[in-house]
């Protein structure tokens, strides 16, 4: 007879993306999302793949230092808002202030998709997908939105991503990753620059960094 306490948690594999463009008392942006990254692997996550970490030019030219970004592959047992939850007090533990959307951050670590899930409903989220760009920069959802509604917009999440994993599909566009990002203009996928090694895991990205 089943104990309590022994039930198989549900593991669900998600994609996370990782940014930083400022400095942290960590080092300096492939430092902290380094570290993030080790930071995010507890006894309720695996972190399973990492793309390499990529520079990204800030938009508009000027508005700031240059972004690091990278995707990460995870496998957890934590449901969507404990994860986001997650993110946020690592997020935090950098320093990073949410005072202004898509302003300079220290770090940035958003759920891009956890096992396909469509949250908080198809029409909820394809809303979101749709938002005018205008109306992108005033508003923010009270809600998590999955897959991220402005995933298959970004060049910067989707280099990486099919990094890792290009048959990814988004569950609402019925698009694999790859798919996503053939369809975006060529001039903004050719400034993201790969600016370190493939890694094989977890363990091998601590030690080029303790190496450093």
């Amino acid at each position: 007879m089943p104990q309590p306490g022994n039930a198989t948690k549900t593991r669900r594999r998600g994609k996370v993306a990782l940014g930083s463009n400022l400095p942290a008392t960590s080092g300096d942006s492939s430092s902290t999302l380094a570290q993030a990254l080790v930071a995010l692997a507890d006894e309720s996550t695996d972190v399973t793949r990492i793309s390499r970490f990529y520079r990204t030019p800030c938009v508009p030219a000027g508005a700031g230092p240059d972004f690091v970004n990278a995707v990460a592959e995870i496998d957890t047992v934590l449901d969507p808002d404990a994860l986001l939850m997650r993110l946020h007090e690592i997020e935090a533990s950098f320093g990073r202030e949410r005072a202004t959307r898509w302003a300079p951050r220290t770090l940035d670590l958003d759920l891009l998709d956890l096992g396909g899930m469509v949250l908080p409903d198809v029409a909820i989220q394809s809303a979101w997908r749709a938002l005018p760009p205008e109306q992108q920069s005033r508003q923010a959802p009270d809600d998590l939105i999955l897959p991220h509604p402005r995933l298959q917009d970004r060049a910067f999440v989707l280099v990486p991503l099919v990094e890792i994993d290009p048959d990814w599909v988004h569950p609402g566009l019925m698009l694999t990753a790859r798919q996503l990002l053939d369809r975006l203009p060529e001039a903004e996928k050719a400034p993201i620059c790969p600016i370190s090694p493939p890694w094989t895991g977890l363990s091998a990205l601590v030690k080029f960094f303790q190496t450093q």
